[in-house]
């Protein structure tokens, strides 16, 4: 496929006025000016003429729950959250994302082609996420990394969903209590692997530790539900005991100690700021927060926690972080090569470079704009959406 004419924004560099992108293999093979891109199609190649519309890389979404917590199925499509053992990190999302999910279309319509999925916030632990991409049946086919983090929370979630079942965590001192027991046994078990195989000897694998190990290597990240000020600082305060890579998720009131994170070198995912202060924890969340943290220096990246709020308004609530205060170029980034940085795929995905996946959407304005149209949303080199066949 060769894309001319188009407005680009590579998010690699700066915006090119007039230019064009080829793609072959399901990559892209050159991107630039009209000028500098080779102008002669190849044989049987697809020329999509932009017409002067904005190409940019397909959105990312950072966290969300899409077609594991099912919309229009209520309980049967809820796969969310383990709610019977606090610690389960084994339990992998991938087994039980619905790519039928109604979300999935309604992401590629919007021009997401790529988000970081996994279960909830009920467990202290709940499980290891995934980054797929939008369109497909065969969840196998669309994972880009999995897995991808692992998710465990801090706060209101695992108190409530626990203190009624009289077990623990019923206090914050429970949940940080047993993450750290957690994370010592199984870096016990990273040291005894370690030194069996050194030398030479047989090691039984237990499949409930052998999760924590991409952890521990910081390969992955953990991925830190924390929304108060006081959490955030206890799931900074373990994961440096732990020597362990970690993204904030939600970091609701990030904005009263932004430049305390920042200081401390972890990415935030923003949001839903489009949503209800429906829990005592999140009564300051703003739209204010992504560029108040954007500005102290932390890479911050948008999120709807779909489906908190719909995956179709990730770009609208870019734009109300923008309207907030948020930069308008951050803006952009904070839905394409940030979370692709946080996520770890920015080898592959979040910004229009030669041998990175061809996802690519193509707007007919600003998407951040409620009035924009998607106008193709393209995966893999492939037209998954034109807004002239809807």
């Amino acid at each position: 496929m060769y894309i001319i004419n188009g407005r680009i924004k590579t998010m690699a560099g700066p915006e090119i006025e007039l230019g064009a992108v080829r793609i072959r293999n399901g990559k892209i093979a050159e991107v630039g000016s009209m000028e500098e891109v080779s102008l002669h199609p190849e044989e049987g190649e697809e020329v999509l003429d932009a017409a002067g519309a904005l190409v940019m890389p397909g959105l990312i979404e950072a966290h969300c729950h899409m077609g594991i917590t099912e919309e229009k199925k209520g309980m049967e499509g809820d796969d969310c959250n383990e709610t019977v053992n606090p610690v389960t990190p084994w339990l992998r999302s991938i087994d039980a994302i619905n790519s039928m999910d109604a979300a999935f279309d309604d992401a590629v319509r919007a021009g997401i082609t790529a988000a970081m999925i996994g279960p909830g916030s009920s467990n202290v632990v709940g499980g290891q996420f995934a980054v797929l991409k939008t369109k497909g049946r065969r969840v196998d086919d669309l994972i880009v990394k999995a897995p991808a983090a692992m998710k465990v929370a801090f706060g209101e979630n695992p108190k409530v969903n626990y203190s009624g079942q009289n077990m623990s965590p019923s206090t914050r001192m429970a949940i940080a209590g047993m993450l750290r027991r957690e994370l010592t046994e199984a870096a016990a078990y990273q040291e005894r692997k370690e030194k069996a195989l050194q030398a030479g000897e047989t090691f039984e694998e237990d499949f409930t530790k052998e999760c924590w190990l991409p952890v521990l290597r910081r390969e992955i990240p953990l991925k830190a539900h924390v929304h108060r000020v006081d959490d955030i600082y206890t799931a900074i305060r373990i994961a440096k005991e732990f020597h362990l890579k970690m993204t904030l998720d939600h970091c609701s009131e990030g904005h009263l100690i932004a430049e305390d994170i920042a200081a401390e070198g972890f990415p935030a995912i923003v949001g839903p700021d489009l949503a209800s202060r429906n829990k005592i924890e999140v009564q300051n969340m703003a739209f204010k927060t992504a560029g108040v943290l954007n500005k102290a220096g932390v890479m911050t990246a948008i999120t709807t926690d779909h489906p908190v709020s719909l995956i179709q308004a990730l770009p609208l609530c870019a734009g109300l972080a923008v309207k907030s205060g948020l930069p308008l170029e951050e803006g952009f980034k904070s839905i394409t090569i940030y979370p692709a940085r946080i996520c770890g795929v920015d080898d592959r995905l979040g910004s229009l470079e030669v041998g990175k996946d061809a996802d690519i959407a193509i707007f007919d304005g600003n998407p951040m704009e409620v009035f924009t149209k998607t106008l193709y949303t393209i995966i893999d080199g492939n037209v998954v959406y034109r807004c002239e066949d809807q």
